[in-house]
């Protein structure tokens, strides 16, 4: 299984990003996807999920309101749309996938790509 995310860059507080996860060696229809992100000296944070579907969604209370999930299954690609970005929102975004079919979550990540707020 390989995650590829992009799209991460600078940009001023207020300000919106889409980060992009392209998927490959997996059949991507049939796996929930996520995103999460370890700002500098804290521990991973959840950020959203989205179910194989993409008919449901879950966001970490920090980010509720602002980001967006979705996925498009035909390109095994996941997105994350980022509005009203504050400065800590400031971390290196990792996409995930939900190996474990079953109740529980068994996440695996990919690379990440980095995302810088100013104030």
């Amino acid at each position: 299984v390989q995650l590829q995310a992009s799209g991460g860059g600078s940009v001023e507080a207020g300000g919106s990003l889409r980060l992009t996860c392209a998927a490959s060696g997996l059949t991507f229809s049939t796996y929930a996807m996520g995103w999460f992100r370890q700002a500098p000296g804290k521990e991973r944070e959840f950020v959203a999920t989205i179910s194989r579907t993409g008919k449901s969604t879950y966001y970490g209370k920090s980010v509720k309101g602002r980001f967006s999930i979705s996925r498009d299954n035909a390109k095994a690609t996941t997105y994350l749309q980022m509005n009203s970005l504050q400065s800590n929102d400031t971390a290196v975004y990792y996409c995930a996938v939900d190996m474990n079919p079953g109740s529980s979550t068994e996440w695996s990540w990919g690379q990440g790509t980095l995302v810088t707020v100013s104030s």
